[in-house]
């Protein structure tokens, strides 16, 4: 391929994640729109469904969002009463989230969503489950957490 050709659109790893990333955000939105979340929300209670007292800088960094990004995200869900700011007794500097009991109801109705999501593919589910590993494993080699095909 000549350096000309490397600068199509159409060749760039880039932009094809970019229009599958934002075509299945629109397609969680379908879904996002019964319980009232935007996704970025939807993410961040995901996290919290798992583990559901987190702070902020640990919340970031797993969802690779930035203090500027992440700080008015956990404003409109404590104004939607899903959860709630706590300052660490031990250190006033570390915030904790965790969901509120409204938050942790919510996740009843979010149970459905990853299969609904699945079933608006035509893909099964282990070549979903496959190219996830390759989307993650891709992200820990260019981030520098991959040496060798092992994640360090």
């Amino acid at each position: 391929m000549s350096n000309e050709e490397h600068l199509k659109i159409d060749n760039q790893l880039c932009f094809s994640l970019y229009r599958l990333s934002k075509f299945i955000t629109s397609k969680y939105k379908d879904f996002l729109d019964s319980i009232e979340l935007t996704y970025p929300q939807y993410l961040v209670m995901l996290v919290l469904w798992e583990d559901n007292k987190v702070n902020m800088s640990t919340l970031g960094h797993k969802l690779s969002l930035d203090n500027g990004t992440l700080t008015p995200l956990v404003k409109r869900l404590i104004e939607k009463g899903l959860v709630e700011k706590k300052r660490c007794q031990a250190d006033e500097r570390i915030v904790y989230i965790a969901a509120t009991d409204k938050g942790i109801e919510l996740k009843k109705k979010a149970l459905e969503i990853p299969s609904k999501m699945m079933c608006s593919s035509d893909l099964d589910i282990e070549k979903l489950s496959e190219l996830k590993k390759q989307i993650d494993n891709l992200y820990l080699q260019w981030n520098g957490e991959c040496k060798n095909g092992k994640h360090e």
